[in-house]
């Protein structure tokens, strides 16, 4: 009997062993010069593929210094166990040159599981890109996103810095039960198509206590995104929170259970957005809540377009959007208003919006037009509850059109 138990506690303690974590992985013992001239990229790759192979749970530690990563870094699975990339008090930067990165994204992670990424400033350097982004006349732009997340479940990012990017700042695609927290996004107001963070084709994402200032959304929201929790975020500047475009494109999944709950806009071009195209294949939009959300000099702070067209060409009179929004609330918002209209809910013609709620609404307009805010609606009955400032839907529907253009971001 003791012999048996001895040889269960050994085969035991052995599987602990087997499980426990490698040891750090240092990029400069893969070649990295750290010096921020040299291409360290080939280095952080090398690192990266000996953890994905790893039988054990293993790190990536790029140490405090200037790293330059002057070519596309991508970092694929699946990997045999979790990672952790930790790259506190390190400083990567991209070329400058609009063309040095050739493709969708300068770092970008493919089907990894269970991956942390930790610490560090990711910097684009998009400055001379912006000059050369001609997306508001194209609708096209083929500048690279700083990070583009693809497919990486389970997985968390938290602690980064992504500083100028040249297009999005962090694209995630499949990223289903990934948590995203502390995150800081920089970039210029007049910076193009510099969206935070754009979600698509995702279920169970988590963003939560981010501080994103930028030149467009701070975070975007498109087709396939269900059960996304946005909280705590300080946007501005940017272009608020959006949940579109939607239906420029056929075929595009429902987007279902979105939740924004406690953050705060400053001096953004718009506050909370549902946006859709006229003239838009069948789609759906349901179950997005809008929870205790200051605002602070902002343009449109509630705003439901379904007549969104950054370009010309668009006819919303004659060619009603298709998607279909319903089961929508805006709750506990409060605060200024750049611009008179406070509630915008226009909504399609041919397809009015259900169930919208609006609940102890106090939005102030602060601006030279005198008189109070206002609200206006459009094929819509929004059911309201509590105090609502201002009084819902009182005022004639003036012509609008919302600033600047959009790039696609379809990928």
């Amino acid at each position: 009997m003791a012999a048996s138990t001895s040889i269960g506690l050994f085969l035991f303690v052995g599987f602990l062993v087997a499980r426990t974590k490698a040891g750090p992985i240092d990029i400069k013992t893969k070649g990295a010069k750290g010096d921020g001239v040299a291409n360290d990229g080939e280095a952080i790759m090398t690192a990266w593929k000996e953890a994905c192979d790893s039988p054990n749970p293993s790190q990536v530690v790029i140490p405090p210094g200037k790293y330059m990563v002057s070519s596309p870094l991508t970092l694929s699975g699946p990997c045999k166990n979790p990672i952790e990339i930790n790259a506190n008090g390190a400083t990567l930067k991209a070329p400058s040159d609009p063309t040095g990165i050739k493709g969708p994204g300068w770092i970008m992670f493919k089907n990894v599981d269970k991956m942390t990424l930790s610490g560090g400033i990711f910097d684009g350097q998009g400055q001379e890109a912006w000059k050369t982004n001609n997306a508001a006349k194209t609708g096209k732009c083929d500048l690279p996103y700083n990070f583009r997340f693809d497919m990486v479940k389970a997985s968390f990012i938290r602690g980064i810095t992504s500083m100028n990017s040249k297009h999005f700042h962090m694209n995630f695609l499949g990223c289903d039960g990934t948590t995203v927290e502390k995150v800081t996004i920089e970039a210029p107001a007049e910076s193009l198509n510099t969206d935070g963070m754009h979600i698509g084709r995702t279920n169970g994402l988590n963003i939560t206590d981010c501080t994103i200032k930028t030149g467009d959304d701070c975070v975007s929201i498109g087709d396939g995104s269900s059960n996304i929790h946005i909280e705590k975020i300080k946007c501005g500047p940017g272009h608020g929170i959006s949940i579109g475009s939607l239906g420029k494109y056929p075929d595009e999944a429902p987007v279902e259970g979105i939740f924004i709950k406690g953050c705060t806009m400053t001096g953004t071009d718009n506050g909370l957005r549902i946006k859709t195209w006229p003239g838009s294949p069948p789609g759906k939009a349901v179950n997005m809540h809008f929870d205790d959300v200051q605002m602070e000099n902002v343009g449109n702070p509630i705003l439901i377009d379904q007549e969104y067209c950054p370009y010309v060409g668009c006819k919303p009179e004659t060619n009603s959007s298709k998607v279909k929004i319903a089961d929508v609330s805006f709750k506990g918002i409060r605060g200024t208003s750049s611009t008179k209209a406070a509630i915008r809910l226009l909504c399609s013609k041919d397809i009015p919006c259900e169930k919208v709620e609006l609940a102890d609404i106090d939005l102030k307009y602060e601006g030279k037009e005198g008189a109070g805010a206002i609200s206006e609606c459009k094929n819509v009955k929004p059911i309201t509850t509590g105090k609502i400032i201002p009084e819902a839907c009182a005022a004639p529907v003036e012509p609008f059109k919302e600033k600047g253009g959009e790039a696609d971001s379809s990928s």
